[in-house]
Parts: structure tokens; C-alpha cells; sequence
């Protein structure tokens, strides 16, 4: 495993519904995580709580991410959010192609658009890559390997290890459906793999690598340690700051 500081993200999609639940729910994280070095968390509030849930955790450890971010940092774009607006509201990261947001027709383009965007700005992008299903000729290999050489024919080297890259097997996402420790080890290889191809090792092992996918507090620990990823971007159980806290205890 590399000698990196693990990174848990908490993805609360479009949840909770109400001001006040989120608040509470940021609060109640921000307490239980005590250290600012290991490992690092943050967590990305819906658009509409970004402000509040900012304000809450300003002073702890807890980091502040969005869940999206539009190309453009200014202009007539009814609708979208700008990077110079998340600045604005403390966000140190951003979530860009989630297989929601991609589900939706987000391309490998418009991906690497926003990710150009957000390290202009000297924020950290959370990019997400990951197979709706995995066949048996193992062609998921290349969808993944396409989706890093998008990457690559728009950053440097020196940019591509200011990202982080979240693996997140679609096929395991809200589903209960939980890669393997086999298939997360395999994948963080393969990554690693064709970073290495596109760049060269010293740079693709710089590039930090989380694992997303039905990730709860009984195996967090079990994916953590044989599955060699550096951290979890986690949907449902961030949503319980008792489960969330435990994810973080288990890669403490």
C-alpha cells in the first residue's frame, strides 16, 4: 500500500432533504472526527446546503466538496453552478463524473472540461471511472483505460497527481452489490497499470485511488487493507454519522 494519507469522501447526493437535517448531520460528523491528519474527510452536501454545511464545519478537520461544477466560470448558464462560486463557499473539492451525472450524458469530454476547470481554480478534482457491468471477455478493462486516456491527452503529468481518481463499479453502486477485495485489488493494479503506460510510474503512483460501491462499516476495513486503494467515496453510509465514523475508524 502506498504510504498516503487515507481520503473518505461522503457523497450525499440529494440528500438530506431538509436545512436543518444537513446541518445536524455535518456537525454530528465534524465531532466524531478529532484529527486533521489521518485520515483526511470530507464530505459533499447537496448544492443547496453547500453554504450552511460550509459555516459548520469551517473550523473543524472535515473538508468541504461539491457534487458537480459547470465549465464556465461566469455567464448565462441558467441552472449550473461555476467554480468560482464553490470557491467562494470554502469548496476544497468537487465530484466530476459520477456514473449519475454520466448516466445522464455526461461524457469523457465534458469530464475532463470540468477537471481542467477546477485545477485552473487550485481546487481538487474527485473523478469517478467505473464499468456499468462487468463481462466475461473482461472488455470493462478498456472502458476504464479509455476513460484514464481521456485524462491524460488533456494533463500533464503534473496535473494528474493534484487528482483523485474514485473507482466505483457502477454495478455496486446503491445496490448492496460490493466489489470483491479481489476485484478492488485487481482494479487499483490495473489503474496503476495504465497510468504508468500513459505517463510513468513515479507519476501514477502519486495519483491517489479511492474505491466507491456499496462501501459499510463491516467491510471497510477488509477493502481498505487488501484492496490497496488509498480511501472510500461513500454514498448511503455517510448519511449516518455513526456508519460514516466507524468507515473512517477502519483505515485509522
Amino acid at each position: 500500500m502506498k504510504q498516503t494519507v487515507p481520503l473518505i469522501v461522503g457523497n450525499w447526493k440529494m440528500n438530506p432533504v431538509t436545512m436543518a437535517d444537513a446541518v445536524a448531520l455535518s456537525i454530528a460528523i465534524a465531532r466524531k472526527q478529532k484529527t486533521a491528519l489521518e485520515p483526511q474527510v470530507v464530505i459533499a452536501p447537496s448544492f443547496p446546503h453547500l453554504s450552511e454545511v460550509g459555516k459548520k464545519i469551517k473550523k473543524s478537520t472535515v473538508a468541504l466538496a461539491a457534487q458537480d461544477v459547470y465549465t464556465q466560470p461566469l455567464g448565462p448558464f441558467t441552472g449550473e453552478v461555476s467554480i468560482t462560486q464553490l470557491k467562494d463557499l470554502g469548496v476544497q473539492y468537487v465530484i466530476v463524473g459520477h456514473s449519475e451525472r454520466r448516466a445522464l450524458g455526461e461524457t469523457d469530454e465534458l469530464v475532463c472540461e470540468k477537471v481542467q476547470v477546477i485545477l485552473k481554480h487550485q481546487l481538487i478534482p474527485i473523478v469517478c471511472i467505473g464499468e456499468r457491468e462487468r463481462d466475461e471477455q473482461a472488455n470493462f478493462f478498456t472502458l476504464i483505460e479509455d476513460q484514464l486516456r481521456s485524462l491524460a491527452e488533456v494533463l500533464p503529468a503534473a496535473a494528474i497527481k493534484k487528482v483523485v481518481v474514485a473507482y466505483e463499479p457502477i454495478w455496486a453502486i446503491g445496490t448492496g452489490n460490493t466489489a470483491t477485495v479481489e476485484d478492488v485489488k485487481e482494479m487499483q493494479l490495473f489503474i496503476e497499470t495504465v497510468l504508468t503506460k500513459l505517463y510513468d510510474r513515479s507519476t501514477a503512483r502519486k495519483v491517489r485511488l479511492l474505491y466507491g460501491g456499496s462501501v459499510k462499516p463491516e467491510n471497510a476495513a477488509l477493502l481498505h487493507q487488501e484492496g490497496d486503494m488509498e480511501g472510500f467515496l461513500v454514498g448511503g453510509a455517510s448519511l449516518k454519522a455513526e456508519d460514516f465514523a466507524a468507515i473512517i475508524k477502519a483505515v485509522s
